[in-house]
This record gives structure tokens, C-alpha cells and sequence, in this order.
């Protein structure tokens, strides 16, 4: 009888999946990190080797190698035009749970990230101070590297929480939708979820709301596995508790850690449900001109684009313009905008100004965190534009909603 293969160390799955990469290069063009710096060891092929060797104990994992590690921003853009179809998104989450979390990781600045009870308090606080008007001239004070002085930056203005999403009749035989709200998303994108159960319920779904905590994705991105696991274990309880048939998160940021820790659930955002019904739902017209952001977790995540646009251009007299992908990522990046802070602000110059060619009345955008980032960097000529999620929009237009 045959022995059965022991299982793979961490280290040696590094090196199987490094060793699918054939070096052909066709990964540089996409690679917004390499296109900053035109280092190779920027690339995702320069990562893979550097990977490769710590894994296999042929480099230790100094400052000054890592950092290259750190810098990237999972986009996973190399990904999609692989030839060899390297994991590569997989290679990097198991490389940095190798080598842990960077040394000035600004953990006390995630944990309350993490934590949407404290999100909330934190908002209530900035909304009675009035943080909204001296946040900059706080930024300021702080140095240009400093992740606080960038959460500043980022922080949105004080807003009405938004009314609960309206109840509406089901058939007992209606598919149940399970609501993942996450950390961030569950406060600071609170009127796309609302909008999105109002979609979901036009649509036919019966939909349920879990409740809100972090999927893990800081963790996991961050070489913090421990963390990341337990996570993991809690979203796999929730969901088991739901008796759901799909899983949805309105920021598709949350979409690929909560499939690692789902294998085999239907995991989706919103945009896809909602198109394969795009029969049932109408729209008031609206003309106005829209840019459209595609975060790259909408694009090399979810892989909706298409259907999203769809139901955009179901809204009647809508100018609707997809904003040109050459830089690729606007740099946001999950905690990228807040490690890195000005990388970010180099990636989100370029797609600032890509938008800019659009000359919208409103910006759109999915991912919570690049609306933020991208708000941030906005500035007075002519760069002031709206933002809003994409299902808020639909939703508002929706016949027959309030």
C-alpha cells in the first residue's frame, strides 16, 4: 500500500507555488507598484523569487528585503494575465504569515478599525467636536509617514445614519440572502448596505443581516494569522447559524477572504444577484454625468464589472463612463493607504486624474476604502466630485422605493 505524502509545511507550499511561475514577465506591465519604481524586485516576478528564497532558507527576511513584500498591494492584476496562472495572491498571504507582520505595523490604529462598536463611538466623538472642520489642520501637525495622520485624512465628514432598509413581502420559497456588514464597511458604507437589502428585497430575496465584525482580511494581508484564523472560525459559526443559500458583502474588498474561509458557500457581492434578476427591478431616469471607479477587487475579485455596468446603464438618461484603468490601482489597497501612505497618494494622483478625463458630476466607486482614499485626495479645481456607492444610486432610483 502506498504511504501517503506528509502534508506541506508553510514553506514548502511557498516554494510549489513559486515554483508555477515560468519568469515570462507579462505580469510587469499590470503591476501598479512596479510602474512606481521600475524595480524588479517591485514586481510580482521579483516577489516570487524573493519569496521562493525565504522559503527555502536561502535569504533571511531583513528590512530591506521585506519591504518589497510590504509594498505590494494585492491588487492581484498579475493574476489575471498570468499565462501560468500563478496563485499568486494565495503565495503572498502565506509568505507574510511566514515572515509576520511588519515592525511598525500601527496596530492600535487597526484594532479600532476592526472593532465597528468603537468605529461608531469614534464617529459620534468627531460628529460632536465638530472634527470634520479641524482634521486637516490635526493631520498637518503630524509627520507625512505617521498611518493616524493618514486616517485623518481619510476620515469622512459626519453624516445621518442611514434609515433601516424597508420591509418588504416574501414567498416562504424566496432565496435567503445572508448580509456580511464587516468592520469598516458596516459604519462607514452603512447607506450601501440599507440599499442593498432594499435592492435584494425588489429582487425577490429574502435577506437576513449578520452581525457586524471584521472578516479577518487586515489579519490575513498583515502576517497575522492567529488572528486571522479566529476570524475565520467566526465567520464560518455566523454563516452556519444564517441557514442562508448566499453569502453578499457590499465592498467587495471582504469577498476574497471570506471565500478562504467559506470553501464550497456561494460568496458574492451584491451585483451579481441583483443582475441575474435585473428583470424585476425598474429605474427612475436620471441624467447626470457619472464616472465610474473599478476598484480591483470589483475587477480581479468579484469579476462583475460587466454586471455591474449593466444595471447602472438600466437607469434611464444615466451618462454612465468607466474611469480608465491605466494606473491600475488607486492605491487604497486595504491598510496599504495607511502603512504607506505616500505611495498611496502617488497611486491616487494618477487615478484622480484619469477620473478627471471623465469630467463627472459624481464619482462611483464599491470599495468603501478607496472612496475615502480617493476623497482625500480631491482638491479644488474642479476635483470635488460627489461619491457614492453604486447600490446607494440604484437604490435611490429604484421605483417605488421611499
Amino acid at each position: 500500500m502506498a504511504l501517503e505524502k506528509p502534508p506541506y509545511t508553510r514553506e514548502q507550499k511557498i516554494a510549489a507555488l513559486a515554483d508555477q511561475c515560468v519568469q515570462c514577465g507579462l505580469c510587469l506591465p499590470t503591476c501598479p507598484t512596479y510602474g512606481l519604481d521600475g524595480n524588479e524586485a517591485e514586481s510580482p516576478r521579483g516577489r516570487i523569487a524573493i519569496a521562493a528564497a525565504l522559503a527555502r532558507g536561502d535569504a533571511e527576511p531583513t528590512e530591506s528585503l521585506r519591504i518589497h513584500l510590504d509594498h505590494c498591494l494585492g491588487c492581484l492584476n498579475c493574476e489575471r494575465v498570468c499565462p501560468a496562472n500563478v496563485k499568486y495572491g494565495e503565495l503572498l498571504v502565506e509568505t507574510r504569515a511566514m515572515i509576520g507582520p511588519m515592525k511598525h505595523r500601527p496596530r492600535g490604529l487597526l484594532t479600532l478599525l476592526k472593532q465597528p462598536t468603537l468605529l461608531r463611538l469614534a464617529a459620534r466623538l468627531g460628529g460632536a467636536t465638530g472634527l470634520a472642520h479641524w482634521k486637516r489642520s490635526l493631520a498637518a501637525r503630524l509627520p507625512a509617514q505617521s498611518a493616524w495622520r493618514a486616517a485623518l485624512e481619510t476620515l469622512p465628514d459626519a453624516s445621518d445614519a442611514p434609515k433601516p432598509a424597508p420591509s418588504a413581502a416574501t414567498s416562504p420559497e424566496a432565496t435567503t440572502v445572508a448580509l456580511f456588514p464587516g468592520c469598516v464597511a458596516s459604519v462607514e458604507d452603512a447607506d450601501a448596505e440599507v440599499s442593498a437589502v432594499t435592492l435584494l428585497r425588489a429582487a425577490g430575496y429574502r435577506v437576513i443581516r449578520l452581525p457586524a465584525f471584521c472578516c479577518g482580511a487586515i489579519d490575513l494581508h498583515g502576517g497575522e494569522m492567529p488572528a486571522a484564523e479566529a476570524l475565520a472560525e467566526r465567520t464560518r459559526e455566523t454563516w452556519q447559524a444564517s441557514g442562508a443559500a448566499y453569502l453578499v458583502t457590499v465592498t467587495p474588498g471582504c469577498l476574497g477572504t471570506l471565500r478562504r474561509a467559506l470553501p464550497g458557500v456561494a460568496v458574492d457581492d451584491p451585483i451579481s444577484l441583483l443582475a441575474a434578476r435585473i428583470d424585476r427591478l425598474h429605474f427612475r431616469p436620471l441624467a447626470r454625468r457619472m464616472a465610474l471607479h473599478l476598484p480591483c477587487t470589483q475587477v480581479n475579485v468579484a469579476r462583475n464589472e460587466a454586471a455591474l455596468q449593466k444595471l447602472l446603464r438600466a437607469i434611464p438618461e444615466l451618462d454612465l463612463h468607466a474611469v480608465p484603468r491605466a494606473p491600475y490601482c488607486c492605491g487604497a489597497a486595504g491598510t496599504h493607504m495607511l502603512e504607506f501612505p505616500e505611495r498611496a497618494a502617488r497611486l491616487r494622483e494618477a487615478t484622480l486624474g484619469q477620473i478627471a478625463t471623465v469630467a463627472p458630476q459624481q464619482l462611483l466607486s464599491s470599495n468603501i476604502g478607496c472612496r475615502l482614499h480617493l476623497a482625500a485626495g480631491m482638491d479644488a479645481e474642479g476635483r470635488r466630485w460627489p461619491h457614492m456607492h453604486p447600490l446607494t444610486l440604484l437604490a435611490q432610483q429604484l421605483e417605488d422605493s421611499p
